[in-house]
């Protein structure tokens, strides 16, 4: 089974360099035990591809019986948890930032209590990258999300399970504290000749940002770029740029939050492999998230007022 799992991670990740690091070996560990494995099948398992290698379609054959043999220890594994008395073990989850901020201490405080046996471990990483990571059992859990109109991939072995709907707002500098033209600011399109605050390039959350300006006929002046909204708020709060801020990130400072046309919100869904749903220790995670999703309290709309000439 180890050195099946290597070729079903070499189908996933690609590089025998990728295997080694997502499963702390050596490279030459990894080369070793894929040419051991085809010793055992008296078959050619894998080719050279360029500097690298790839599956040949034995190989490839293998590695997808591979994949159902994994998914039934996990789900040999959940049942056997079911037996037991109480709830234990590992669960390794992969959050992006807000979520880990404003989900991960309460559920971890609560789950502390009910199952003291139970361990998790967390890593902060981007929803597209921890999805694959679920997908290829480098992680159990992933809290991830989805902007509007803009879909994550859905990835074969993997649930999908709705977990909290976080409006974003329009966020505005408080009163006084930069351009005058912010506090005069009501509406969206009044801000068209002012910095802003955007995540980096290429990302589904700029992509969204974007569009929200297009569609009130300007392009912004992204002149701060950062992935960490909590460096959004901050730059907004301090009279630095304008931007929109999910309610799960607001932390209660004195930025101005205003509704937008339509009310948009971006949808945060926690996935797992299907072959751990019946996991005791996986559901009682989700319970807890669940719990603190619905328990958060999230900020109270400004409803932005029609500009003049609007119906």
């Amino acid at each position: 089974m180890k050195r099946l799992r290597l070729l079903r991670e070499l189908q996933t990740r690609g590089t025998i360099r990728a295997v080694a690091e997502a499963l702390n070996y050596s490279p030459s560990a990894v080369s070793q035990q894929l040419s051991l494995l085809e010793q055992e099948t008296d078959t050619q398992l894998l080719r050279k591809a360029g500097r690298g290698v790839a599956l040949t379609a034995a190989g490839e054959v293998l590695a997808a019986e591979a994949e159902q043999l994994l998914a039934g220890l996990e789900r040999a594994e959940a049942n056997l948890h079911r037996a037991r008395d109480e709830v234990r073990g590992t669960i390794r989850i992969a959050v992006f930032q807000s979520a880990f901020l404003a989900l991960a201490p309460p559920a971890l405080r609560a789950l502390r209590a009910q199952h003291p046996k139970l361990r998790l471990e967390i890593v902060q990483w981007e929803p597209g990258e921890a999805l694959r990571e679920t997908s290829a059992r480098g992680v159990d859990l992933v809290i991830a999300e989805e902007y509007p109109g803009h879909s994550r991939s859905y990835l074969p072995g993997l649930d999908r399970v709705p977990l909290v709907n976080d409006p974003i707002f329009l966020a505005l500098p408080p009163e006084g504290a930069g351009d005058v033209r912010f506090d005069a600011a009501t509406t969206i399109d009044e801000l068209a000749q002012l910095p802003w605050v955007m995540e980096p390039s290429g990302t589904a959350t700029r992509d969204w940002g974007e569009q929200a300006c297009r569609a009130a006929s300007f392009e912004p002046e992204v002149r701060y770029e950062t992935s960490d909204l909590q460096a959004h708020e901050r730059l907004i709060a301090t009279g630095n740029a304008a931007g929109f801020l999910p309610g799960l990130v607001h932390a209660g400072s004195d930025v101005r939050l205003l509704e937008l046309p339509g009310a948009p919100h971006r949808s945060v869904f926690s996935s797992a492999r299907a072959s751990q749903e019946a996991h005791p220790a996986l559901a009682a995670v989700r319970e807890a998230l669940a719990a603190a999703a619905a328990a958060h309290t999230f900020p109270l709309r400004t409803p932005t007022p029609p500009s003049p000439g609007r119906s």
